[in-house]
């Protein structure tokens, strides 16, 4: 029996609060309402909920980082000192550093940013980032549980039995609503079909 996703207010753990799916709208809410920073994409506000458990509240950010602006960028020059961003500039520069043209940062260097600034990382280099590039580097990996409705969708419209409905992305919504809301992994099976039946009769009348 598949159990209902309960109130954040009613969760006592990230362990539990992590078996649920969650949307970012749903995130940056939580984070408002319990005055801590509520920007940001959804691995960051994961990030600042899991940190909530632990005790460690990371409030809404008032001061702006100076950044401190350097002429000559270096391997060894530190993100945060370099006014490292994900602009023009760095472009090229990566450009220069792996011979790709054009260059394009990847999921797994846009993380590793995150984390850098999140943790205040003075000792994360410009190597460092090139290494995560080249994925040689397991500093931070992208989590793709981020696209798991993009994904079920896209497993739903694969199946055969998807053909029986006119209207597939309402049916595959119905279901989703049903599993993000329960412990079962967030993945779509031909089963949920026959077990959300009801469900679907009821909706596409």
């Amino acid at each position: 029996m598949i159990e209902s996703r309960p109130e954040f207010d009613k969760i006592t753990s990230f362990d539990e609060f992590s078996k649920y799916y969650w949307y970012r709208e749903e995130l940056s809410q939580i984070c408002k309402s319990l005055g801590l920073e509520y920007r940001g994409i959804k691995q960051e506000l994961n990030y600042i909920i899991e940190q909530y458990f632990k005790g460690n509240l990371i409030k809404k950010s008032s001061i702006k980082n100076e950044k401190k602006k350097m002429e000559t960028i270096t391997l060894d020059v530190p993100l945060l000192e370099c006014g490292f961003s994900f602009n023009t500039q760095f472009r090229e520069y990566f450009s220069i550093l792996t011979d790709v043209s054009p260059f394009k940062f990847t999921a797994d260097m846009a993380t590793a940013w995150r984390k850098v600034k999140s943790e205040n990382d003075l000792s994360f280099t410009i190597q460092d980032m090139l290494k995560v590039y080249y994925g040689k580097s397991d500093y931070a990996k992208y989590d793709n549980s981020v696209c798991q409705w993009n994904q079920f969708l896209k497993d739903f419209c694969a199946d055969e039995n998807s053909c029986n409905y006119s209207n597939k992305l309402k049916v595959a919504s119905i279901i989703w609503k049903e599993v993000r809301n329960s412990r079962n992994e967030k993945i779509y099976s031909k089963n949920l079909l026959t077990e959300y039946a009801y469900k679907i009769k009821e909706y596409c009348k």
